[in-house]
């Protein structure tokens, strides 16, 4: 099992800018992914941003230029900055770990932290 323990949410006003961090324990594949989904009322989950155990990234097209996701490979943590935020980026965010072995995947969710932008 994995432990997801994420911290940073809350309350900001549009135009400012928020960082998102998330802890990974327990088992954890040499082999992953962390990342970040988000899901809006009455919306699907759909991904904000991924990053490799290597430093390979991606990002949704709405968030690029405006964030950034680094991760902390010693710690399994990750981080993320989101700047410029708008109300459109109000939801609830979801880290995830995907560990990565030969012919299967485990993916492990967080419970999920409130970020709300203010107009």
């Amino acid at each position: 099992q994995v432990q997801l323990v994420e911290s940073g949410g809350g309350l900001v006003q549009a135009g400012g800018s928020l960082r998102l961090s998330c802890a990974a324990s327990g088992s954890i594949s040499r082999i992953n992914t962390m990342g970040w989904y988000r899901q809006a009322p009455g919306k699907q989950r759909e991904l904000v941003a991924g990053i490799t155990v290597d430093g390979v990234t991606d990002f949704a097209d709405s968030l690029k230029g405006r964030g950034t996701i680094s991760r902390d490979n010693a710690k399994n943590t990750i981080f993320l900055q989101m700047n410029s935020l708008q109300s459109e980026d109000t939801a609830v965010y979801f880290c995830f770990l995907r560990n990565t072995f030969t012919f299967t995947t485990q993916t492990y969710w967080g419970q999920g932290t409130q970020v709300t932008v203010s107009s």
